[in-house]
């Protein structure tokens, strides 16, 4: 039996991500990595370790894995159906994954990405400094059964462990800086961009997002045109039609239309977790306060392990539990007691 983790089926975006390939961009390769940078940083927390670690994203359908070891598993991001040889499991929450145990995964209850993630990582192949599969440039490529994953040693630590996650699985509101091109549009456009509540289209992939306005697009003034230069995730370009378009980790690295504002870092994981007709709304909000959004986040990813609790588990999903001992200090109801 192989030591790492059997797929024995997966949907078809299952691959292997991690926090990506900064500084490419001038060799034209965006930094690609997982979509929702935050989940890695969940499973890191539950798991007691660091969140540059390879995991396995799950595009809306997960699969059927097997265990070749005794091994400690985390479940973050988009909730989905899972079970361990038919017991349900928590989500944002992490397990021990006994050897020649089936884990299954199906699709998605709320959200787009859902992450698995293995004491110790993964431990695929390298390219370009990571290991995360770049399906738009050509790197790598999706999970499929039969493939044999193999993991890092784990130094170990606590299972059953649960953290609480706000919404982040469908929709709202996100908050926006203004680009170089902002100014180009209209402040009557900039007020109505602001004003509409868009709808995530169901087409989508980890390039980016299309939102579809409930009536008509976003212009800028006529008679301007716009060169091609740098875009990185989070710009929301407005496409020829007036449709916004929000950039995700494997955008482009050039591209020539007019973008309308940049989607804070620490917002990105609502956008790229909003299933198909979620609404979404903008929000402009100041530099100043978009640096201070992003220390607050940062903060806040610091201390996730410290959110991390025991879970409080259902007595009827435990299948041993006449081998806890549930109640210390029961005794048979006739031993002498000593009298002082």
């Amino acid at each position: 039996m192989s030591r790492g983790l059997k797929v024995i089926k997966a949907g078809p975006g299952v691959t292997l991500q991690d926090k990506g390939r900064p500084g490419w961009l001038d060799a034209g390769l965006s930094r690609g990595g997982a979509a929702d940078l935050l989940a890695l940083a969940e499973g890191a927390a539950l798991l007691g370790q660091s969140d540059d670690l390879p995991v396995l994203e799950l595009a809306g359908m997960g699969g059927e894995f097997r265990a070749g070891v005794d091994m400690r598993i985390a479940l973050t991001g988009a909730p989905m159906q899972a079970d361990l040889d038919g017991v349900r499991l928590a989500w944002n929450a992490s397990h021990l994954l006994p050897a020649g145990a089936s884990l299954s995964i199906g699709g998605t209850v709320s959200g787009s990405y859902g992450y698995l993630h293995v004491g110790g990582g993964f431990a695929g192949p390298r390219w370009l400094g990571a290991c995360s599969a770049h399906m738009s440039a050509g790197i790598g490529g999706p999970v499929q059964a039969g493939d044999e994953l193999a993991t890092r040693p784990d130094p170990g630590g606590d299972v059953g462990m649960a953290l609480p996650v706000d919404d982040r699985f469908s929709g709202g509101t996100v908050r926006i800086v203004e680009s170089l091109q902002t100014r180009l549009f209209s402040a009557d456009e900039r007020d109505r961009f602001t004003a509409t509540t868009f709808q995530r289209d169901t087409h989508g992939n980890r390039m980016g997002v299309r939102l579809v306005p409930p009536g008509d697009g976003f212009h800028i003034d006529s008679g301007r045109t716009i060169l091609s230069e740098v875009i990185v995730p989070g710009d929301i370009q407005i496409t020829g039609d007036g449709t916004p378009f929000v950039l995700l980790s494997e955008c482009q690295t050039t591209g020539g239309y007019p973008r309308i504002g940049a989607v804070l870092p620490s917002d990105l994981p609502l956008v790229a977790q909003a299933p198909a007709g979620a609404a979404i709304r903008f929000r402009f909000i100041g530099l100043e306060d978009a640096i201070e959004t992003e220390r607050r986040a940062a903060t806040a990813r610091k201390a996730l392990a410290r959110a991390v609790k025991p879970m409080i588990r259902d007595p009827h999903s435990i299948p041993d539990l006449l081998s806890y001992q549930l109640i210390s200090g029961v005794t048979a109801g006739s031993d002498s007691v000593d009298e002082d």
